[in-house]
């Protein structure tokens, strides 16, 4: 089995924020704006109780909306607390925003209504761009933490325990296989349970993400067992009905990683271990890619594909956004590998393609762990490869998908 090791930074790897299109419409840039002062005001001790004076950014977006609503001829939002709202219930696609389906999933949402916290497509939304958000925040928290290692299998140690523990429990450290030096190195990125997610004394985590979970209306859990359903969310928002949600009752006693970290470390985590076992399964060599997110460089004389990147990003038109930011990087040729659940959703795989400029197309192959080594042994020398397989795609606009709302 081929193991992954660090190795010299690449040229090419960077950790600037995503790039963006260069032209957007006034509701588009807005519709923006608006999910990073989401993602701000919810590090911020949540999305449901607000004092006077609102932050400054926030109450210039406020303004802003109510301009722009104005306008356009629309009832404008009379406060904070009503724009979150509207947060949770109007879509990318509705007035007076209008964020064209390519570049969002129509049907997208920046507050999820259950689980009252930024969606995945908020948090996508808000790291692109100048600043980069959440996942720039990640590759920093990263890139201090490989220089704390001083080495790549120390690195290597502490990256895979951030992946596989989310929550971190005070009795953890009585378990078998745990590591005081990891734990060393890693306890400043876990911090308490926000009180946000804490409902009379008690935390849910779903048992398929291993992310926080919430009932409608943060209920309290009644006893028995519990499943997720139509009244339910995860972190993940992607997690199918009637996975069991595991009932905390001591969770002062748990440290839970950044949310940046969840995001973008921690949840692309099956993903990328399901492609590097198959890599492992055919005996396709790799390594890890220092200063970029589930990240390797493919082994091998010859091979025309050279790093591979696993992501779990519900837009396509994001995800190939970030692909373009890094161009120079992918010219010998890289592979974006997704879970299968969102490359066989219509039009995924089309978004995608078409959000990609034409000089980066012929080098970036969209795949899944499924179709991974075949396709890579399928890359002809010149060929758009995002395409996926004949009779696959259907027009070039933002998927359906049910990941942001309510199931």
């Amino acid at each position: 089995m081929t193991t992954a090791t660090a190795s010299p930074r690449p040229e090419g790897v960077d950790t600037a924020g995503p790039g963006i299109p260069e032209r957007e419409d006034a509701g588009t840039r807005l519709y923006r704006e608006l999910s990073r002062i989401v993602v701000a005001l919810a590090d911020h001790g949540g999305l449901r109780s607000f004092t006077l004076p609102y932050p400054p950014a926030a109450q210039s977006v406020l303004d802003r909306v109510v301009l722009h609503c104005l306008h356009a001829g629309e009832a404008p939002p009379k406060s904070l607390p009503e724009l979150l709202k509207w947060c949770r219930h109007r879509s990318a696609r509705d007035r007076p925003f209008t964020v064209p389906p390519t570049l969002l999933t129509p049907a997208s949402t920046l507050v999820h209504p259950i689980g009252l916290a930024p969606t995945r497509t908020c948090l996508e939304l808000a790291s692109a761009g100048p600043g980069g958000g959440a996942e720039t925040t990640a590759l920093g928290l990263l890139a201090e933490l490989e220089t704390r290692c001083g080495s790549a299998e120390r690195y290597r140690r502490c990256r895979q325990f951030l992946a596989h523990k989310v929550m971190v429990h005070q009795d953890d450290r009585f378990k078998h296989g745990w590591s005081n030096a990891v734990w060393s190195r890693v306890r400043d990125l876990y911090h308490p349970v926000p009180e946000a997610l804490v409902v009379e004394g008690t935390l849910l985590r779903c048992a398929g993400c291993r992310l926080p979970a919430r009932l409608r209306g943060r209920k309290a859990p009644e006893h028995g067992a519990l499943y997720s359903g139509a009244n339910t969310w995860c972190e993940s928002e992607e997690c199918p009905h009637g996975v069991s949600l595991e009932l905390i009752r001591d969770p002062g006693r748990l440290r839970m990683l950044r949310r940046p970290l969840r995001a973008f470390v921690a949840l692309p985590l099956r993903v990328e271990e399901a492609a590097l076992a198959e890599l492992d399964r055919f005996g396709v060599g790799y390594e890890a890619l220092p200063g970029g997110l589930n990240a390797y460089r493919l082994l091998g004389a010859g091979r025309r594909v050279r790093s591979l990147h696993a992501y779990d990003r519900l837009q396509p038109a994001l995800l190939a956004a970030r692909l373009a930011s890094r161009t120079a990087g992918i010219a010998d040729g890289t592979a974006v590998v997704v879970p299968r659940r969102l490359a066989d959703r219509t039009g995924y795989r089309a978004a995608f393609t078409a959000a990609l400029p034409e000089v980066v197309r012929p080098h970036v192959l969209l795949t899944t762990p499924e179709e991974l080594v075949r396709d890579l042994a399928a890359v002809p020398p010149q060929a758009t490869w995002s395409t996926g397989s004949p009779g696959q795609e259907g027009a070039a606009t933002a998927p359906e998908t049910n990941g942001d709302a309510d199931a």
